[in-house]
């Protein structure tokens, strides 16, 4: 066994500056988290979270500044690779060179992989004892024997079978079987599958992107659980307001604006997420009331400057036909007039050269999710005896008895992983064919936003993939800078350049541009922003056609008011809300 690193160590980030494409993403980020500390990083999509991660993970390679990061570190990106390349970052009992080369890897292969080290520690534990129990009073095999020991409290080693068990059923992937390639599975499943690896081996740093996208209510309350247990370093990008508010011991807002958290430009906030969003708006509108005195007092010195020899003493003509005098007293009127427009300019330059950058209009979701009912029956959607089967051996991927829904209405679907929301969306949009049963749907124009939707090639710009998707015509009638989804410097943006929340972005706009009568959602929050998220419940309220939601996040099913269907769970035989009907 390669021996582990005793002591947990802190994370140090200093000076971080990264660059894609002349476009500065990070501009000099400090980042100081010890062991213990549970740091969440927020911000807009396209702010750098992910770029951060990245270099804090070495995956990637700073323009400027240094990181020092643990040894022990573990690295969850938003998209594991179907490779079969595992998720982690600085890992060599987890990634050595002969497996990642690979690229096979197994269900089975990736948990052995996480618990190996923790299994070598408990044997090494032991080997050490029985040589002192032997005699040994050799001073190394003490010392050797604390450190290891320490290691393996800290990383909880003696319970890591049982605690893989509970991690891998609770997360969904308990039931895969072990053989099974990892490039087989879903996007899902393979993001709970290294989830469930890190959280069982416990780094002395753990860095995440998103965890929270693909979790059930279960699987949610375990990874807050687990990370508020771990000893060392958590750094998790996210926009769930309910696990920052559980899980975050600080916020860094690399979106915070020209004042920052603290009124000085600075990013870190100690604070829960809930009372951060208040701060952040109140320091929106310090920014915009300082901008605008700040503006006032520029406008006011540029005119001061031109200010002429009469404003600054009238002049008239000599009364007692003194030339001499008059040329004097003329003389000392312009070098006044000289000193007090030197000293304007000077103070305009001043003013100008600290004045803060003009706050940006905030990206503002501005489109319309449907455009009407679309439905000459009065139902959208129309659904009996639907099943659609899964793998041999295996309950079908969903069953529906019946499900009515009318023109107009918006319904969440809810329910653990694996009970069908997904399925049933794709057979709504005639993505999926049913093994039995049959479905109508009554609406003319039905869109489907997917969890991982494909929005073309990657090389293909965010401008042209969305019109190449919708059509030159739509293109033009409903030009994607209208939206509010992607700023319009990124349209010309490759999709492979694009985070993954704006990507989901541009993947909302080509769904909701066609003016779709029935918008089929799955997941709509993930990936994206709380503000964006906000402004999607709004449009929900407003949407004039019909919309059915999946959605795991809590944010969004504690606020929402309209008929719910709820798959996999123990309900009634049926139920019927606002005029839909649905029996599972």
């Amino acid at each position: 066994m390669s021996a582990p690193t005793t002591s947990l160590t802190p994370l140090i980030a200093h000076g971080l500056v990264r660059t894609f494409a002349a476009r500065p993403v990070l501009d000099g980020v400090d980042l100081v988290a010890a062991p213990g500390t549970r740091v969440g990083l927020i911000g807009e999509n396209g702010t750098g979270k992910s770029t951060l991660l990245r270099l804090l993970a070495g995956r990637d390679v700073p323009d400027a500044g240094t990181v020092q990061v643990p040894d022990d570190l573990v690295y969850l990106p938003q998209e594991t690779q179907r490779s079969g390349a595992r998720p982690w970052g600085q890992e060599p009992e987890l990634e050595t060179g002969e497996r990642a080369a690979r690229g096979s890897s197994t269900v089975g292969t990736l948990l052995d992989d996480a618990l190996r080290p923790l299994h070598d520690a408990v044997a090494e534990l032991e080997r050490l004892a029985d040589r002192m129990a032997a005699g040994s009073d050799d001073a190394d095999t003490a010392a050797e024997y604390d450190r290891v020991l320490s290691w393996a409290v800290t990383h909880d080693a003696w319970d890591a079978d049982r605690r893989a068990e509970v991690t891998a059923t609770t997360l969904g992937v308990g039931e895969l079987e072990r053989s099974r390639p990892v490039a087989t599975l879903s996007g899902g499943q393979r993001t709970r599958l290294a989830l469930a690896a890190a959280l069982v081996r416990r780094p002395a740093c753990l860095l995440l992107d998103e965890p929270t996208n693909h979790l059930d209510g279960e699987a949610l309350d375990l990874l807050e659980r687990s990370l508020v247990e771990m000893p060392g370093v958590v750094v998790a990008a996210g926009h769930d307001r309910t696990f920052l508010d559980r899980v975050a011991t600080e916020l860094v807002d690399l979106d915070a604006g020209a004042l920052g958290t603290d009124g000085h430009g600075g990013r870190r906030f100690g604070g829960s997420f809930t009372a951060y969003l208040d701060e952040q708006a109140r320091t929106r509108r310090r920014w915009e009331e300082t901008w605008a005195a700040q503006q006032e007092e520029i406008d006011r010195l540029r005119e001061k400057t031109r200010v002429d020899l009469r404003s600054v003493a009238a002049g008239r003509g000599p009364t007692d036909n003194d030339k001499f005098i008059h040329a004097f007293k003329g003389a000392n009127v312009e070098r006044a007039r000289a000193r007090r427009v030197h000293d304007a300019e000077r103070r305009l330059e001043t003013a100008e050269r600290e004045a803060l950058p003009k706050p940006p209009a905030p990206l503002r979701f501005r489109g319309a999710l449907t455009v009407g009912a679309g439905s000459a029956t009065g139902l959208a959607v129309s659904v009996r005896g639907l099943r659609v089967d899964g793998a041999p051996g295996v309950p079908p991927r969903v069953t529906l008895k019946h499900l009515d829904v009318p023109a107009g209405e918006k319904l969440l679907v809810t329910g653990p992983n694996g009970s069908g929301k997904s399925t049933l969306l794709a057979v709504l949009a005639g993505v999926l064919t049913p093994d039995a049963g049959r479905v109508d749907v009554g609406a003319r124009r039905v869109a489907f936003l997917e969890q991982d939707p494909d929005v073309g090639p990657l090389d293909r710009a965010a401008g042209a993939a969305y019109a190449a998707l919708v059509g030159a015509t739509t293109a033009e009638e409903t030009p994607l800078r209208t939206l509010g989804l992607l700023h319009p410097r990124e349209n010309g943006t490759p999709v492979g350049a694009l985070s993954v929340g704006q990507r989901r972005r541009l993947a909302l706009a080509v769904a909701v541009a066609t003016g779709p009568d029935l918008l089929l959602l799955d997941e709509p929050t993930n990936h994206v922003s709380l503000r964006l998220a906000s402004e999607l419940e709004e449009a929900l309220g407003q949407a004039a056609g019909t919309v059915i939601v999946t959605s795991h996040d809590r944010w969004l099913r504690t606020r929402w008011e309209g008929p719910t269907l709820a798959l996999g769970g123990a309900l009634p035989a049926s139920r019927a809300q606002n005029g839909v009907r649905g029996e599972v």
